[in-house]
């Protein structure tokens, strides 16, 4: 057991908790970030790496540019190939309602300057060679969309929370918020270890609930499980990630540098709970569905599967703002968009803390919002 003192705690060695807690520490403060395992054990590193703007809430689309924006310095930024590239999206319309609510959304992004169209059949052959198109009615595309390396993105913000004079120390789970006069003063671990501190971040992805209640904070975060898989490193033949809304649709891009396809789909119905183990209807349904879609992918072997945590809002956005115990933020609620958001609400949420307010207004993602502005395009 030991004792300690912050300026910041950062609870969480996912995306969100590294990249605030790096924000955190590039502006002086001296931060230590608690993991209850190993960084990218939660939602992170389980994640399928995409990155776009493609939204229908207005904040929403507004951090995105920020985050791609920062995601193409990174490299730079924290010294790290974190392997980014600007592959695009499409999302597929294989009916009239999905292809008007693609126009729609289309409509809301470019105001905020996003270069997105929705392109023809013809088109979305273009893009994607081999695409099976029947049926298909367009597609919404945007080409600044993209993918990078979530671990490497990750790694590089904890490292440069050590360069910053921070630490990092895992296997760290926190037991204890202590509260007096309504203000965070300390935070204990599994191990009786204390810290002392005037601002805690609950960046804890699917276990945020659990966490905010040791604050005595409500914190409206469920998990429910979602599967992915890799298949071996094939001849590159896919640019964007492939976006297919139907009800048994599914999503799936090929990394530009290795040649391995990654992709998932969201089930139905979902399942709730921290349960993380892997289906076989999922390795078994996912494989059709790619195949589907792009025909050639037929002889190409799954190499393996894995599940992780939607950490869900009552709305599909996130949440990050203060709450009524002074010191206590909570940066969650990602809603399987952790990984994109990561650099934008990381510099933003450390803004706030520090500051009182960020460049970008993080209001309609307060903690007692009224919860009735969802995200069409999760």
């Amino acid at each position: 057991m030991s004792r300690g003192t912050a300026d910041a705690v950062v609870i969480g060695g996912g995306i969100i908790g590294a990249a605030t807690g790096y924000y955190l520490a590039r502006q002086g403060l001296k931060v230590v970030l608690l993991e209850r395992a190993f960084p990218c054990a939660g939602s992170t590193g389980r994640c399928i790496g995409g990155i776009r703007a493609q939204f229908t809430h207005d904040l929403t689309i507004r951090v995105m540019l920020e985050s791609i924006k920062m995601f193409q310095e990174l490299d730079e930024e924290l010294g790290v190939d974190i392997e980014w590239y600007a592959g695009g999206y499409l999302f597929l319309a294989f009916d009239e309602q999905r292809k008007q609510s693609f126009l729609q959304a289309i409509e809301i992004q470019k105001r905020y300057g996003l270069k997105v169209e929705f392109i023809s059949k013809e088109e979305c052959c273009r893009i994607v060679p081999g695409l099976n198109a029947e049926g298909l009615l367009g597609g919404a595309w945007c080409p600044t969309d993209g993918q990078a390396n979530p671990f490497k993105v990750t790694y590089g913000y904890l490292e440069g929370i050590k360069r910053f004079r921070g630490e990092v120390l895992v296997c760290q789970e926190v037991k204890r918020i202590n509260v007096i006069g309504g203000k965070v003063v300390s935070v204990v671990t599994a191990d009786g270890n204390e810290f002392f501190t005037p601002v805690v971040l609950n960046a804890a992805g699917p276990w945020a609930e659990d966490v905010g209640k040791l604050a005595g904070v409500d914190v409206p975060v469920k998990p429910d499980r979602h599967e992915a898989l890799v298949t071996e490193a094939v001849e590159r033949c896919l640019e964007p990630m492939l976006v297919d809304y139907r009800p048994d649709g599914c999503y799936f891009v090929q990394h530009y540098g290795t040649g391995h396809f990654i992709g998932c789909y969201t089930p139905v119905p979902i399942v709730p709970g921290h349960n993380l183990d892997a289906s076989d209807e999922f390795i078994t349904e996912m494989p059709r569905r790619m195949v589907r879609l792009l025909p050639k992918l037929a002889l190409v072997k799954v190499l393996r599967h894995w599940a992780g945590s939607y950490e869900m809002t009552p709305d599909g956005n996130p949440i990050c703002s203060g709450t009524p115990v002074e010191g206590f933020y909570v940066s969650a609620g990602m809603s399987g968009h952790g990984f994109m958001f990561g650099p934008a609400l990381g510099k933003l949420m450390a803004e706030l803390i520090v500051q009182g307010r960020s460049t970008i207004d993080l209001n309609e993602f307060r903690l007692d919002r009224p919860w009735t502005k969802a995200e069409a395009m999760k």
